[in-house]
């Protein structure tokens, strides 16, 4: 029987209403939700393709086991998991607990049960080793706010409903569909502010989608900070910022003053390439228009100094009086009693705070708990003490995501260094071909979901649950679940994971075990428009969500300001824009140019590609897809390049060769290579490893091997990869005009 069933998207963060064609338990098709009250029957080409996600004869459905001859053979779950406990109680007796590891990837920030369960199990563990696809993305945003609010995790956001100047930095949401901000329809977000009489500015070294809709302001890549030092410096010079107001919100502020006054425009106007009176004209406009925001997200964030840069937008909408206020950039919240209390409470207890533990290899900084996972490979091979011996890899391919992944391959292989090696996952990738273990887990219409982490990052306060809309295909299992006996494996060895399985083991006893659903549960209850567990009549709880709201429900007429004081933990609450550690960052804002090197290299996000994981779809890649470099007419006459020439574009960490595409559409010196390809035949994608073998060589390279994993050039404060402003070269390959194979290896090292 054909069924119906409403849920919703999570491959981004909009979270997209989607209706299911659901039949005989099979997931037919999936189409937009016409009744979801934000998205409206919106959804992008990755989310209607799902289907063929689910439904991949790729997937993984059974465990696999690695076999002497490098290829994988079909396992029990029993066995899987007799071995891999057996196996890891053995690391964690001639290791402890520090050598153990875990990395997770992009897709488990969008199941509530895999991230909270996975930071769970590793801080009772009690290992330093837990890696995130953050520190390729967003981290700096979580030490930026360490360091201005006291409060890792508060995030303002622009307030897209009732802005009417937005300055869009580095970002690209008619793509990306925003990010760090859940806002369904953003396309048509960003046109109602032109169309009530706004301006939306878009401050970028390529003119993307987004800004050839709006105004185009181009930039030299990794100089974002300067420019917003200049703004800041034009602000106080011209007394443009209300001094009084300031002090009373943020202590600091002279300092700040000392500082950007070295900054005025006309100096950061050499390296930005942006016009002093442009700028001038810019930082009054953010001053004078009543409702105006800054926003910046992944350009921003991948620089040199991204904690800074971050830093520094929000310190741009404080002085401009544009933070915290309607049709600013203002703080959503979970709406929980006493949300501030239980922040800094959970600071003290783990080892989420920012000036906590450090990595073994670099000494960097960890964030929400996460290391820099550029330096995993080195964790792994680096002898001594706390050395990475037993890896847990979810829903990620780090060796296509992190910088230099033929080293992280190099590493992997490694039988002398590491001794286990175990993959949750819905396909074989680069990354666990080198596995001992791939064990199959759902997709996102295989489990039931409330996602809690953009719960604050609504633009208009939004709740929405959904049940699974298919069982699990296969033998595939939710990580959690998974988790959960990983916590009964080590539960005699560690303490704290004894304790925990024992309370696991007496609730499901009684039949009260803990899942997601009821965490969420407790969430919906006591956040906003919840039921107060029966205090408040006809609130929300998760069974009235799923049964009585399924297409999701408004919470809240928008964002609401004055929350400033109740987002900062810091015991004056007032932000702070003078920590030392971010003015030691200033040393960092400007590079000198290396005449070998002179153009810029930045990244780009493609409409039919999430990361590295959708590039199977036969519906993504309709019309062919061609990985290739995009090369400013200017920098390719120069070169003697032309369209569809295969080029060396070389870095001082590596090279990689692909087909050029010349465009307008990019400032001249700037070079842009979409991210999360390079498929090499080593994973189990039957038709992007074909797309990469193919004579067009649209599978693509790895741009990674041209980012440096030396832990001397990762970013200080939250140990991010520099992967956009990276000083590149591009030249012809010689002799190779009319041969159209991808190559990408790092120096020094041999592709896997």
């Amino acid at each position: 029987m054909r069924q119906e069933k409403v849920t919703y998207c999570r491959i981004c963060e909009p979270l997209c209403g989607m209706i299911a064609t659901v039949e005989n338990d099979e997931l037919i098709s999936l189409r937009p939700d016409k009744q979801h009250p934000l998205s409206k029957g919106f959804a992008c080409p990755k989310g209607i393709a799902f289907t063929e996600i689910v439904n991949d004869p790729d997937r993984v459905l059974h465990p696999l086991r690695r076999t002497a001859d490098g290829g994988f053979e079909q396992v029990s779950w029993d066995t899987a998991l007799a071995d891999i406990g057996e196996r890891l109680r053995g690391v964690h007796r001639r290791h402890g607990s520090a050598g153990i590891g875990w990395y997770f990837g992009n897709p488990a920030t969008f199941s509530t049960g895999h991230t909270l369960w996975t930071a769970t199990f590793m801080n009772l563990l009690g290992s330093p080793h837990v890696y995130s696809a953050g520190s390729q993305d967003v981290n700096n945003r979580f030490v930026a706010s360490h360091f201005l609010y006291g409060n890792p995790v508060a995030a303002p956001i622009p307030d897209i409903n009732r802005v009417d100047l937005l300055v869009i930095m580095g970002a690209n949401p008619v793509v990306s569909h925003g990010s760090v901000m859940s806002s369904p329809r953003i396309r048509e977000g960003l046109n109602a502010i032109t169309a009530r009489g706004g301006r939306v500015l878009v401050i970028d070294p390529r003119h993307t989608e987004t800004a050839r809709e709006h105004e185009w302001l181009p930039i030299v890549p990794d100089t974002d900070a300067l420019l917003l030092l200049s703004l800041l410096h034009v602000m106080f010079e011209e007394k443009l910022a209300d001094d009084t107001r300031l002090r009373q919100r943020a202590v600091g502020l002279d300092s700040l003053k000392r500082i950007v006054g070295e900054y005025p425009p006309e100096q950061t106007a050499t390296s930005t390439d942006i016009d002093p009176d442009t700028v001038r004209a810019l930082a009054r406009s953010l001053v004078r228009t009543e409702r105006a925001a800054v926003y910046g997200r992944i350009g921003t964030s991948l620089g040199r100094a991204g904690t800074l840069t971050t830093a520094l937008l929000d310190m741009v909408n404080l002085v401009a009086g544009n933070l915290d206020v309607v049709g600013g950039s203002m703080f959503g919240d979970l709406g929980i009693p006493g949300q501030r209390f239980g922040v800094a409470a959970l600071q003290r207890v783990s080892r989420f705070a920012w000036s906590g533990r450090r990595s073994r290899v670099g000494d960097l900084p960890q964030v929400l708990g996460t290391a820099p996972a550029s330096v995993m490979a080195k964790e792994i091979t680096t002898p001594g003490r706390g050395q990475l011996r037993a890896l847990f890899v979810s829903a990620g391919n780090p060796v296509l995501s992190v910088p230099n992944g033929t080293e992280l391959a190099d590493a992997l292989d490694d039988l002398d260094d590491l001794d286990l090696l175990v993959s949750l996952d819905i396909y074989r990738n680069e990354t666990n071909a080198h596995a001992d273990y791939i064990l199959p887990a759902t997709t996102m219409y295989e489990r039931g979901d409330f996602l809690l982490p953009f719960q604050a990052l609504f633009t208009t306060p939004f709740k929405q649950a959904t049940d699974p809309v298919i069982a699990p295909r296969g033998e595939a299992r939710e990580e959690w679940t998974v988790i959960n006996e990983l916590v009964g494996a080590l539960s005699r060895q560690v303490p704290a994971l004894g304790a925990l399985h024992a309370m696991n083991t007496m609730a499901t006893r009684v039949g009260r075990a803990w899942n997601p659903e009821r965490l969420s549960d407790v969430v919906i209850r006591m956040g906003l428009g919840g039921d107060r567990f029966g205090l408040r009549r006809g609130g929300l709880t998760y069974r009235r969500l799923v049964r009585d709201e399924p297409h999701g429900v408004v919470v809240g007429d928008g964002l609401m300001p004055g929350r400033l004081r109740d987002t900062i933990t810091y015991r004056d609450r007032k932000v702070r824009l003078d920590a030392p550690e971010l003015v030691a960052e200033l040393d960092r804002v400007a590079t000198a140019a290396d005449p070998r090197l002179p153009l810029r290299l930045i990244g780009m996000r493609e409409i039919r590609s999430e990361n590295s994981w959708q590039h199977t779809a036969p519906m993504l890649l309709r019309g062919g897809r061609e990985h290739a470099a995009r090369l400013h007419p200017d920098d390719a006459e120069a070169r003697g390049i032309a369209e569809g020439d295969l080029v060396v574009v070389r870095s001082a960490h590596g090279q990689v060769e692909l087909p050029v595409t010349i465009t307008d559409d990019i400032k001249p010196g700037v070079v842009a290579i979409p991210h999360g390809w390079g498929h090499n035949g080593s994973g189990g994608w039957t038709r992007a490893n074909a797309a990469a073998a193919n004579d067009l060589g649209s599978g693509g390279v790895n741009v990674n091997a041209l980012i440096s994993s030396d832990p001397d050039d990762l970013e200080r404060l939250a140990g991010m990869a520099n992967m956009t402003g990276v000083p590149i070269e591009v030249s012809l390959l010689a002799g190779a005009r009319d041969e159209r194979q991808p190559i990408a290896h790092s120096l020094g090292s041999v592709p896997s």
